[in-house]
């Protein structure tokens, strides 16, 4: 791996495979003091943990860069335990990491997707993940996403959903999956080859013709308008809307209590999936 640019230290938090079933959350602030973060993570009503997430703080060639990610992974943990451990190394060691973030950031995605299927073993074959990440660079907030993840944004006091989920019914994503082969059916939800319920993942090596890891890109401007971000998996998002989850966020200024209670809320609407959230608070106020 490419040496890292980094002059600043780095925090990093991530849901390992919980044997017990008690939720973990934690937080921080940025070096620059310009945004706080938190995050909460429960397996909820499943056995196992499929979900993880990374919350880093890094140095890229002077400027103080925030990074964070939800990877909700199925088939197991392999995936998604590899692209929380890869991807933000190989986007922040990209050589157009500052310059050309967006390339950056596609080709990351890519790379780490084709060296997770070089690496697995073929016992792994089913073995897939979203992600829906987060990157600050100066005044640029860039979400970048693949699957059914998402991330919402409060501007102005207004939920804006700044990713979008990758299902196969979507006409685009149908599109695409049959131009390449591929087909989608109906078997409890609109599936890939009746199989996956989402159309875009790292992984899924048996589906990957047609299941790929591009990321839809969306760049906003981190400015007095823009107060937090929410990144979380499907456990939160399949039982609370996008406004719901802003107006829940917007009263609470700590980032980790915040996710504790997005956490908390989806549990308490009976989600029946893993739920990982983390919240971004932005606290650079133009005078």
């Amino acid at each position: 791996m490419e040496q890292m640019k980094s002059a600043l230290p780095s925090k990093s938090g991530a849901a390992a495979p919980q044997l017990d079933r008690s939720p973990v959350s934690g937080g921080g602030l940025s070096q620059d003091g310009k945004f706080s973060y938190g995050y909460a993570s429960s397996p909820g009503k499943r056995s196992s943990m499929e979900d993880f997430y990374e919350t880093r703080i890094d140095g890229v060639d002077g400027k103080v860069v925030g990074l964070f990610g939800v990877f909700d992974g199925h088939g197991g943990v392999r995936a998604a335990e590899y692209v929380k451990q890869n991807l933000f190394s190989n986007l922040i060691s990209h050589p157009k990491f500052i310059t050309d973030t967006k390339s950056a950031i596609v080709e990351a995605y890519n790379r780490t997707d084709s060296d997770f299927l070089k690496s697995d073993n073929s016992q792994n074959k089913d073995a897939g993940s979203t992600a829906s990440t987060a990157i600050i660079v100066g005044d640029k907030l860039i979400v970048a996403n693949v699957g059914d993840s998402r991330a919402v944004i409060s501007r102005g006091g207004k939920a804006i959903a700044v990713s979008r989920d990758h299902k196969p019914d979507q006409t685009d994503e149908r599109q695409r999956i049959e131009d390449a082969g591929g087909f989608v059916i109906w078997a409890g939800t609109w599936r890939v080859g009746g199989v996956l319920a989402v159309s875009r993942a790292f992984g899924d090596r048996l589906l990957k013709q047609y299941v790929v890891a591009d990321p839809e890109i969306n760049e906003e401007v981190v400015d007095g308008s823009l107060e937090f971000l929410i990144l979380a998996s499907d456990g939160l998002w399949d039982v609370v809307t996008n406004e719901e989850a802003v107006a829940m966020v917007k009263p609470i200024e700590n980032p980790e209590e915040a996710a504790k209670k997005l956490m908390q809320e989806a549990s308490h609407r009976g989600s029946v999936d893993n739920i990982t959230c983390v919240v971004v608070r932005f606290l650079d106020k133009p005078e």
